[in-house]
């Protein structure tokens, strides 16, 4: 059963409160990097989430916590499986979010469904890039077009633009704000560092340790690729 059930869209943060999680004891800690690098839960998330094979213990079986789409945008199914589960609603500035979204994740989706890069002229495709390309593509035309559909009305083809964007990430964070109890909620924005999240979960704070800053648009650029590859490492 979940422990931690993160609500927040991609890009606020959450490959970092992936890192601090689990380095608090709510690990193994879901994320959408598991799922695109996973065989096992790209198969599973390119089912009909929450149904059948793809149950949301079959989805999450072996993790403690969960952060990052899929998750945040499941977030009150996934709830509703684990009833006693915190939620953390990551957020942050929607025209800094729209913009890190813009030039990281909304680039991703419509570069994997078009095939990601080709083998140079004479050599043949390294088989795992392709199987890793099949999959992904597989996963974009199933799980990422539905949520795409859901959250912004467009399929994930299309790269949504600002207003529309923000229109739907403001909708998200009030929606979780007016719908979770107030007791059971922590809306988190990273560079708050230890002290509240630690103090809602009810843990110590890391002695003499920086909360971990990760997944900058460069370093996500490069996992991104790297996943599109074949390459990429989880951590």
């Amino acid at each position: 059963m979940l422990k931690v059930i993160g609500a927040g869209y991609p890009r606020t943060g959450t490959l970092s409160l992936k890192a601090a999680l689990e380095r608090l004891g709510f690990g193994p800690c879901h994320h959408m990097f598991e799922v695109m690098s996973r065989p096992e839960q790209s198969e599973l998330w390119s089912l009909t989430p929450g149904e059948g094979e793809a149950s949301w213990d079959r989805l999450y079986e072996g993790y403690v916590s969960a952060v990052d789409w899929p998750t945040g945008y499941y977030w009150e199914e996934v709830h509703r499986a684990n009833p006693d589960a915190k939620i953390l609603l990551t957020v942050r500035d929607p025209k800094r979010w729209y913009k890190s979204a813009y030039e990281t994740i909304f680039q991703f989706a419509p570069a994997a469904l078009s095939g990601g890069e080709e083998a140079p002229d004479g050599h043949e495709p390294d088989p795992e890039a392709v199987q890793t390309m099949e999959r992904l593509q597989r996963l974009h035309r199933t799980l990422l077009d539905s949520m795409w559909r859901g959250a912004f009305g467009v399929g994930s083809d299309v790269v949504p633009d600002e207003a529309t964007a923000i229109a739907a990430f403001e909708r998200h964070v009030e929606h979780v704000r007016a719908t979770v109890p107030a007791d059971n909620l922590l809306v988190f924005e990273v560079s708050q560092g230890w002290e509240p999240l630690c103090d809602f979960l009810d843990v110590p704070v890391p002695e003499g340790e920086p909360f971990p800053r990760l997944n900058e648009a460069q370093d996500l650029k490069e996992r991104l690729g790297k996943v599109m590859k074949g390459e990429a490492p989880i951590g």
